[in-house]
């Protein structure tokens, strides 16, 4: 067994290493948990759900798609996919950009508003069930301030 930090270039000590994986673990964990809790009780991904609830954030219900892509961390051909699927089951639809020819919005329907309405309830629950109860106001508010400086200004696109 090699232990990667006394391989040349290694500058993450052991116990460092483990924090970074320990996170890592934490939010696929969580990601799975509420993305079950969706599913089964609503057949709606954890992926859809972000879409749709990014999308109803929005005054008039509507994104460029690229702005989505970034808001949901996705690349953009995972977007397309995505949306797809979305707007095969009728919960949202796109439209041209009058002032891009190239550009498309997403736009949410009345079933995907309707849709994400009634998932928000089992979505709060298990952020509340898998995060929130299993913290303190001053373990959450310590995160808060972690992630506030862990988490970038802007949204990051991912490569394709």
């Amino acid at each position: 067994m090699t232990d990667v930090s006394t391989l040349p270039g290694a500058t993450i000590s052991p116990r460092d290493l483990a924090v970074w994986r320990t996170l890592l673990r934490a939010q696929v964990h969580i990601s799975r948990r509420l993305h079950q809790d969706l599913v089964s009780a609503h057949d709606l991904a954890l992926g859809s759900y972000d879409v749709l609830q990014q999308l109803a954030e929005q005054p008039d219900g509507r994104l460029r798609m690229n702005d989505l892509a970034d808001r949901v961390l996705l690349s953009r051909s995972g977007l397309t996919r995505l949306a797809d699927r979305l707007q095969r089951e009728g919960l949202l639809r796109r439209e041209s950009c009058a002032s891009d020819a190239r550009g498309l919005f997403a736009v949410i329907t009345l079933a995907g508003r309707e849709r994400l309405q009634r998932a928000t309830a089992t979505h709060h629950r298990g952020v509340r069930e898998h995060l929130i109860d299993r913290l303190d106001a001053a373990e959450m508010a310590q995160l808060r301030a972690i992630l506030d400086k862990l988490a970038p200004d802007y949204p990051v696109a991912l490569s394709a």
